[in-house]
């Protein structure tokens, strides 16, 4: 699968429904171009509330601080502006930030708030909440900055240009682009909106507390199912959906629809192997983690017989990064970390042994 997890947006909406809720505006920064070495890349957005709190980071937290001061201006003005830095180099008396992060960004602030309708953020959240996905071309240059067009509508004074519509509909990384409308050039911000990867957690015991959480942090759509009903309380697991069903009616949980990873965990053989029999017939689930040792995972493809067959080269058992985990956080931290380098197509190898070890 794609990398969703780039710029995960379920984090973002929470907070826009949050402060949505509020009814008092925002500013929404999103970098629109990068050079070099730089944290965070183009597409990547930020919400700063009216009293200068940043939600999420665009940086390693050297240029918030900034970015807060800004926005206190495009607040106040509701006038979008860019601002830019520059990091590289001996120094960056410039601005001076001393980051030494060696990258450069542009970044496009716009207030958000009852007087923009909440767009383009209530656009995307629509585009996530309904996991349909699609684009967004925000314009970044002139008095219309930050009025955007969305599939199946938009805020900008103008129709959409066909050349816009185009480059939204073919849209599949974020960048700015020039396009042509019948009344000159536009410089837009062209913005894909992915559907989170969505993670189904079976069993709901307290180890399964901490994986829910950092799953959640991380920016998947997170269900979690346990035939205990007792278990299923959403102060234990914040943020998830919980589906609560009889072992052997698992398979009508709705999130294995569109489900694109699952752990098995629930500590009990047969809810495990009827859950791993569930999963096997879900052909489009490409990650199939299964907490325990090698013996009890022998156990269970036994149990399942012919069934297992189905589970080749998706099951990862045992679950989770080598990185000596005994407790349950090490241990959810130790899947997560597997789960995530999946979704990016890594193997979770130390970097260092990828670049080389530094010399003394």
């Amino acid at each position: 699968m794609t990398h969703a997890l780039e710029t995960p947006l379920l984090p973002l909406v929470r907070d826009f429904r949050e402060l949505q809720a509020e009814a008092r505006p925002f500013v929404l920064a999103t970098i629109l171009a990068t050079e070099g070495s730089t944290y965070r890349k183009a597409g990547t957005p930020m919400l700063i509330t009216a009293s200068g709190e940043p939600r999420g980071l665009l940086s390693g937290g050297c240029l918030e601080v900034d970015l807060v001061e800004h926005a206190r201006t495009v607040l106040a003005s509701g006038q979008a502006k860019i601002t830019a830095y520059d990091m590289r180099g001996e120094d960056d008396a410039l601005f001076g930030i001393g980051s030494g992060c060696e990258g450069a960004m542009r970044v496009l602030l716009q207030r958000v708030g009852p007087a923009e309708d909440w767009q383009p953020l209530a656009a995307i959240a629509s585009l996530v909440e309904s996991r349909t996905g699609g684009a967004l071309a925000i314009l970044v240059e002139g008095p219309a900055a930050g009025r955007a067009w969305w599939p199946g509508g938009g805020n900008a004074a103008e129709l959409e240009p066909a050349a816009v519509h185009a480059a939204r509909s073919a849209c599949v990384s974020a960048g700015v682009a020039e396009l042509q409308s019948g009344t000159g050039t536009l410089q837009v911000l062209l913005l894909p909106v992915q559907p989170p990867p969505r993670l189904v957690i079976c069993g709901a015991g307290d180890d399964a507390r901490p994986l829910a959480r950092q799953a959640v942090a991380l920016g998947f759509d997170v269900a979690v199912c346990d035939h205990r009903p007792a278990l299923l309380a959403s102060d234990r697991f914040p943020h998830c959906r919980l589906r609560g069903q009889p072992i052997g009616e698992f398979a009508r949980v709705p999130e294995l629809a569109g489900c694109d990873a699952a752990i098995v965990m629930s500590h009990y053989l047969a809810a495990d192997a009827a859950y791993l029999g569930a999963l096997a017939d879900c052909a489009g689930i490409g990650y199939i983690g299964l907490l325990g040792p090698a013996p009890r995972r022998e156990r269970l493809l036994a149990m399942l017989g012919p069934t297992a067959a189905r589970l080749d080269g998706r099951l990862y058992a045992p679950v989770g990064l080598d990185i000596g985990a005994r407790t349950p956080e090490a241990i959810a931290l130790a899947a997560a970390g597997e789960l995530h380098a999946w979704v990016a197509g890594r193997t979770g190898g130390a970097w260092h042994r990828k670049i080389g070890t530094p010399t003394a």
